[in-house]
């Protein structure tokens, strides 16, 4: 079934990703919607009442993800899957995540616009906590879903005030009934801003995504030790901070020596003890790199801690790394990846091949489910920022597309 004659409805689509924006919005234009507080439950909400006025069936599972279900013609098919998530950034933008749910809904309004029945049931889903800015951990509902963190240890993350993953899930009552595991479903579409400049850069309306790249991430700490800054003698200083600034000049150059495809990033900085007149003891720092190629990236986690520790005991300093989890680059689905394409050419947009740079629930599906992805570009490739910000049309391109690939693979002769 070719969906060149089925158009979503544009102005709808951009007037309910403004709806779901009104939810946590910020002074700056932008959203606070951090996961599992009364705002994301009011969110939650807003999904749950559009979804179920389409007839569709919602349920949530165990670590609070949420699935809206479509029946097909056939109840034996497995279902075909698009989605995000709706949480945000402390000072997060309106379409990260919310772009891939509204879209999804808007295909469901579509389909039932059209009254078309699919041969495979579809269901959209809002996974929980894709940012991790509450309880520091990244792809937390879509990682629990897809077994790859235990929910006991999820259960027990803990925010900055104490409170639990479990205790913020009762406490907006999403904790679910269903399991969070892995079910039996054909594919899963996801449509997401490209956060980064490639798309716009080139002019290029979408953005046909073949896999995300690999990372290793490290947190750092620096022990020096704390001295007068007026009395210690350069031959006496410990300085940790400096040691820190050398380790740190080394995530920039190996990340350069990669060229445009590699990525080192020092996003976070804890100086101790944090005064004027005080040589730095102590320092705490986040440290990651990012490339599409496992390669490089297994390289540099079979060489970096050796080249920090040399660099920070040259500095009269000791380093702890801790290596937070290492994620090979993960391929998506050649078959749905194709969809997109085909999708995209149909229409007559035009596309580029492109790696996601970040990481997305998409890339914790793909261990389970055949999976692909969409990107729209996004002004001057600004994200987990207030000033996030895409055009109309670009958003219904994407979701033109997400409607023709999610349908297809819907139809598909099996």
């Amino acid at each position: 079934m070719s969906g060149t004659n089925q158009r979503i409805d544009a102005r709808r689509l951009w007037d309910s990703l403004m709806g779901m924006a009104e939810i946590g919005a910020t002074p700056k234009g932008g959203v606070k919607r951090l996961t599992l507080t009364e705002v994301d439950k009011a969110g939650r909400q807003r999904f749950t009442e559009w979804c179920e006025a389409l007839g569709l069936t919602v349920r949530v599972d165990a670590i609070g993800n949420m699935f809206a279900r479509r029946e097909g013609r056939d109840p034996s098919r497995k279902p075909v899957l698009m989605g995000s998530h709706l949480d945000s950034q402390p000072s997060g933008g309106k379409f990260d995540g919310a772009l891939g749910v509204i879209a999804g809904l808007e295909v469901m309004r579509t389909l039932h616009d059209l009254n078309i029945t699919t041969e495979a049931p579809i269901e959209l889903v809002n996974w929980t906590d894709e940012e991790g800015s509450r309880f520091g951990h990244s792809l937390m509902g879509s990682g629990a879903w897809a077994g790859i963190y235990s929910l006991e240890k999820v259960y027990g993350l803990q925010d900055v005030d104490g409170v639990s993953v479990s205790e913020a899930l009762d406490s907006i009552g999403y904790k679910g009934e269903h399991p969070a595991r892995p079910f039996p479903a054909d594919a899963y579409f996801e449509l997401h801003i490209e956060q980064g400049p490639i798309l716009e850069r080139e002019g290029r309306q979408i953005g046909v995504v073949t896999g995300a790249q690999a990372q290793v991430w490290y947190d750092a700490v620096i022990t020096g030790q704390d001295a007068h800054a007026g009395t210690t003698p350069p031959s006496a200083r410990r300085d940790a901070l400096v040691a820190a600034a050398r380790v740190i000049e080394r995530v920039d150059a190996l990340m350069r020596e990669r060229g445009e495809d590699g990525r080192g990033t020092v996003g976070q900085l804890h100086v101790l003890p944090n005064s004027r007149n005080v040589v730095p003891g102590e320092v705490r720092f986040s440290i990651e790199f990012r490339h599409p190629d496992d390669a490089q990236i297994e390289g540099l986690a079979a060489s970096f801690p050796a080249e920090a520790k040399a660099l920070a005991e040259a500095n009269g300093c000791a380093l702890e790394l801790k290596e937070l989890f290492r994620i090979p680059m993960q391929p998506f689905d050649a078959g749905c990846v194709d969809l997109v394409r085909q999708g995209a050419a149909r229409l007559g947009y035009s596309t580029r091949e492109i790696v996601s740079g970040a990481g997305h629930d998409a890339v914790y599906v793909a261990r389970s489910v055949p999976t692909a992805m969409i990107f729209t570009p996004c002004k001057d490739g600004l994200s987990h920022n207030e000033a996030e910000s895409i055009l109309p049309e670009e958003a219904e391109a994407g979701c033109q597309v997400l409607f023709e690939a999610v349908v297809a693979r819907a139809n598909r002769a099996l």
